[in-house]
């Protein structure tokens, strides 16, 4: 798989268009086209980038070689899926994190014995089938 194909696969599993990859790391739409397209080679510094932005392997980017992510601790992710809702535009992520902000340790308790009961009730589905 080329740079392109691989610049074209990160972009799509991180769920982004190229307009809105352009804005994550300040450059135009159709500069990561042109990338995407093998027209042009990204700079070291736009690669960097890419990486820093979207927690990409450098090594995998630029050769193929390994994982396409860097695997991050629990603390690492929390904080990662944070500041991507905090620099975004509200939505329901947003939303429902400011809801969870405001219960109770009795409703997180009250929570937790759903998410028990769900996890539960999906063990038995997965066992008969």
């Amino acid at each position: 798989m080329s740079l392109e194909q691989r610049l074209k696969e990160i972009r799509k599993a991180c769920g982004l268009t190229q307009q809105a990859l352009a804005g994550r790391i300040g450059l135009k739409q159709n500069t990561i086209a042109t990338y995407e397209i093998g027209r042009l080679q990204p700079s070291d510094r736009t690669i960097s980038d890419i990486c820093h932005e979207l927690n990409v392997n450098e090594t995998w980017l630029r050769t193929g070689e390994g994982e396409m992510f860097v695997k991050l601790s629990r603390s690492e992710e929390i904080s990662a899926f944070m500041g991507d809702i905090l620099s975004g535009e509200e939505d329901f992520r947003a939303r429902l994190i400011a809801a969870l902000a405001r219960l109770t340790p009795e409703q997180w308790q009250q929570l937790e014995g759903i998410a028990e009961t769900l996890v539960q009730e999906m063990q038995k589905k997965e066992a008969g089938q």
